[in-house]
């Protein structure tokens, strides 16, 4: 519901201090000191969507402050660091006067912090109650064990995202000042960030595949505790060519695990090529890139189902989720993951169904959000808003992470005529497959000597001073020679062009034609294609035959022409 309006909303004199008497205030002169008060990373990202609503505006100074408490508050301060920001300690901002306190979370003496304060949720549709950190069976967000302070309610301002959360605020915390709804600021950035969807699939390699993201929650109940080994079974399952999948967790679960162990745990998947976000803005990218996400019932979801995703469950039930919050009705809505082996299954259905009812429960006033909030934010600062609209917060940025390539891949190839379809997994998978593939010399001494194809990409750095280097010629020769079990050595020369030398037969120069459709090319990886001539071959083609074959790996199927090496593809070096 509204707040009701003074007779001059931007009368800076009209506020009296509820806090400790303080030596002095946070800025001279005609300028307001805003402090964003934070717990966890997860709080400062958000509020960073936040803090558009004050730029170009040299009245207002911004400054950081980590409330002390969190378990969470040591990728805090690195995140923050990160952003060049000005920080204050904790002592001098409880002892200052503040002219706006920012906040993304209730817990901690955020009543200890003098002016007026206003709190923001720091994820979607107060979905979750965690009973260990307040009342149980209330959302993690409206307790009033923690939005009370001696009985008295702390913040002057709730800046809600829907109608929904503030009934829920005025019936769990009738004690609470009215709550404003402003929308969701960090939705409307996902929204945004739409037109760049195909750039985020590009800086992550997905190409024409499939991209699935699995989204976790913090704590007990998340599918990273429930499932650890869900993403390498997805991907010991799925056809590399035709999938890619990527795994987004929670900022505290990297804040409480680190990085070191991460890569640890995640070691076989992400061998297999899985995407592992960094914890600030590569989930929101993801999500946009995504094809479809699968999620327990952290907040995530909802942000994927408020973009159009298809949108798999995969919460196995407990305490923590709220009932007919919007993301339990998300969940109840969309298919449930119950094993790895049916997710192609639950897409289908995911595909059936429109996910964006339940976000529209959890997000209102889409893209106004920053301009709704501006002009409450800049009440309680006893300002007047700039005369000039909100800008938009940037599109998120392009991921950074670069996901490895498998350096080995066990290969089902089915070949019917000149057509062969091609179907790659880890080696460790339990599906059907033929022979095994190798890059040389990244997989290492056991893969190698056991591969029928080895393969080798040229090298892409240029040379200076004094080098020497094999031919396409020389190495496929060599790789044939030094691995007795090596069927077919491949120089990759292009993305497509490749130099292939079958054991016992004349080397061949195979050129790739893309696939193109609707003004789109779409190119294959040349080593499926590598993998599909040496089942073309083995299946008994007479030795020096020229051929173009289709070459079939799910999402993509092209043109593969074969002819007698060339000259300058046998001297090509590698």
């Amino acid at each position: 519901m509204p707040q009701p309006a003074s007779p001059d909303p931007y009368d800076a004199t009209r506020r009296a201090p509820r806090s400790p008497v303080t030596r002095r205030r946070a800025v001279a002169g005609g300028q307001r000191g805003v402090l964003v008060a934070i717990r966890s990373a997860v709080a400062l990202h958000r509020l960073l969507d936040v803090l558009p609503v004050f730029d170009g505006d040299d009245r207002v100074r911004v400054r950081f402050t980590l409330v002390p408490g969190s378990r969470f508050d040591v990728d805090a301060l690195t995140a923050l660091d990160r952003t060049g920001a000005r920080t204050m300690p904790w002592q001098e901002a409880i002892s200052t006067r503040h002219d706006l306190v920012l906040t993304a979370s209730p817990k901690g003496d955020l009543h200890l912090l003098p002016g007026p304060r206003a709190l923001l949720p720091h994820g979607a549709g107060f979905g979750k109650a965690l009973g260990g950190e307040g009342s149980a069976d209330v959302p993690s967000g409206l307790d009033p064990v923690h939005l009370l302070a001696d009985g008295e309610p702390w913040a002057d301002l709730h800046a809600l995202a829907h109608e929904e959360q503030a009934l829920r605020l005025a019936r769990h915390c009738p004690e609470a000042r009215p709550a404003v709804v402003v929308g969701d600021p960090t939705a409307d950035r996902l929204l945004r960030s739409l037109p760049a969807r195909e750039e985020y699939r590009a800086a992550v390699g997905t190409g024409p595949r499939h991209l699935v993201v699995l989204s976790s929650t913090w704590g007990p109940e998340s599918l990273v505790a429930r499932r650890p080994g869900l993403a390498a079974e997805l991907l010991a399952l799925l056809p590399h060519d035709a999938y890619q999948v990527a795994l987004v967790l929670h900022p505290n679960a990297h804040s409480r695990t680190g990085g070191f162990d991460l890569a640890r745990w995640m070691a076989p998947a992400l061998r297999a090529g899985l995407v592992l976000a960094r914890p600030h803005e590569e989930w929101a990218a993801l999500l946009v890139a995504a094809d479809a996400v699968v999620t327990d019932h952290g907040s995530t979801g909802l942000y994927a189902a408020a973009l159009g995703r298809p949108v798999v469950g995969a919460y196995d039930g407990g305490r923590e989720l709220v009932p007919h919050s919007p993301m339990a009705r998300l969940l109840a809505e969309t298919p449930h993951l119950a094993a790895a082996r049916d997710l192609p299954a639950a897409l289908e259905a995911a595909r059936a169904t429109d996910p964006r009812g339940p976000a529209a429960h959890a997000f209102a006033h889409q893209g106004e959000a920053l301009t709704l909030l501006r002009g409450h934010l800049y009440r309680l600062l006893g300002l007047r808003p700039p005369a000039t609209p909100v800008v938009d917060a940037p599109a998120f940025p392009a991921p950074t992470t670069t996901p490895r390539q498998p350096a080995a891949l066990a290969v089902r190839a089915e070949v019917c005529g000149d057509r062969v379809t091609v179907h790659r997994f880890p080696p460790d998978t339990p599906e059907r497959v033929h022979h095994l593939a190798a890059e040389h010399p990244t997989a290492g001494p056991g893969p190698l000597q056991s591969a029928a194809v080895v393969w080798h990409h040229a090298r892409t750095r240029p040379l200076t001073g004094h080098h020497a280097a094999w031919t396409a010629s020389g190495w496929t020769a060599s790789a044939l020679d030094e691995m007795p079990g090596c069927r077919t050595a491949a120089a990759i020369l292009t993305r497509d062009r490749l130099l292939l030398r079958p054991r016992g037969r004349a080397p061949l120069t195979v050129t790739i034609e893309p696939d193109r459709e609707q003004g789109r090319s779409r190119h294959a990886d040349p080593t499926a294609v590598v993998s599909a001539v040496h089942a073309w071959l083995a299946s008994g083609p007479p030795p020096g035959a020229r051929g173009t074959l289709l070459c079939d790996t799910g999402p993509v199927a092209v043109r593969v022409h074969l002819a007698p090496a060339e000259d300058r593809d046998l001297d090509y070096e590698v």
